[in-house]
């Protein structure tokens, strides 16, 4: 047992690594490409990786709910815009913390749409969490602005592709799963460049932005590591809650934050004040209370 928590808790532990390293490679990107393009050339490799995956071992789950799987794809791909957009624009560790605002926004989904029940202890979590926020996007100072509502924004879709999945995860594989989200994050980019050739408001840049070929083997290289350190932290994330118990993983998952605001530091980015800290602190509180409740 103890052999099986420490295995699973290194797993949780570099796939945080990973994780914060592949927002902070999103960050570097940023300078020379939108967040649209980031997600884009992300999910190339995403696919490539999850098709060869399926050639060589096939799926073996009937499937026969094709609406809600094109949902997940929605759903994932809207928030991993969103999620890129906001690590473009404020400190990663900030952003990622928004983005783990996630499992709140699963306990209300799942209380609306899935009829489960919400205990004391999760309530008083949702409430925790939201004043977390409160701390971190400062919403009555001057220091929130459109990148703090869209990663809010961002981790209530990604609750809404979790879950969907929660739904479907019994009639799909879950490389189908994986494939309906990065295959969405091809088709709909692709789409939205087009879109933006003819109309392009600066307003709008979040989610529409013209294609530029990228340039340079350095940046190449960025997206190369980028696809590589993606698939890495999601197949490590899936052995982490494959060899121990999810509640252990989901308290570990939370390394990602300090990783991040690390990484971001390293990248320029201001250290967090103490609001923000006290913030992030919260949510991560929340989060594990939720788990709990």
């Amino acid at each position: 047992m103890i052999k099986g928590i420490d295995k699973g808790v290194i797993f949780m532990f570099f796939a945080g690594l990973l994780s914060a390293f592949n927002g902070a490679l999103a960050k570097m990107l940023s300078e020379d490409m939108s967040a649209l393009e980031i997600v884009f050339f992300r999910n190339i490799f995403g696919v490539f990786f999850i098709l060869v995956a399926l050639y060589h071992t096939r799926p073996t789950l009937p499937g026969g709910n094709i609406k809600l799987l094109i949902w997940r794809g929605l759903f994932g791909f809207t928030a991993m815009l969103f999620f890129f957009y906001t690590i473009t624009k404020i400190p990663l560790g900030e952003a990622i913390t928004l983005n783990k605002t996630s499992p709140l926004f699963v306990s209300i989904l799942a209380f609306f749409l899935l009829r489960e029940k919400l205990s004391p202890l999760g309530i008083f979590s949702l409430l925790v969490g939201f004043l977390g926020v409160v701390l971190i996007t400062k919403p009555f100072g001057m220091d929130v602005g459109l990148p703090h509502l869209l990663g809010l924004l961002g981790g209530l879709l990604a609750a809404a592709a979790y879950t969907t999945i929660r739904k479907i995860k019994h009639v799909y594989d879950s490389r189908v799963i994986v494939l309906s989200f990065m295959g969405t994050g091809v088709v709909l980019p692709f789409l939205l460049f087009l879109i933006a050739e003819s109309y392009a408001p600066p307003e709008l840049d979040f989610i529409l932005a013209k294609f530029i070929m990228p340039v340079g083997i350095g940046v190449w290289l960025l997206l190369f590591f980028m696809g590589i350190t993606a698939t890495l932290s999601q197949w490590l994330l899936t052995k982490a809650y494959s060899s121990t118990n999810a509640g252990i993983i989901g308290i570990i998952s939370y390394i990602i934050i300090p990783f991040a605001i690390l990484f971001g530091s390293l990248l320029g980015d201001d250290f967090p004040d103490i609001y923000t800290l006290v913030g992030i602190g919260l949510i991560v509180m929340a989060g594990l209370l939720v788990k709990k409740g």
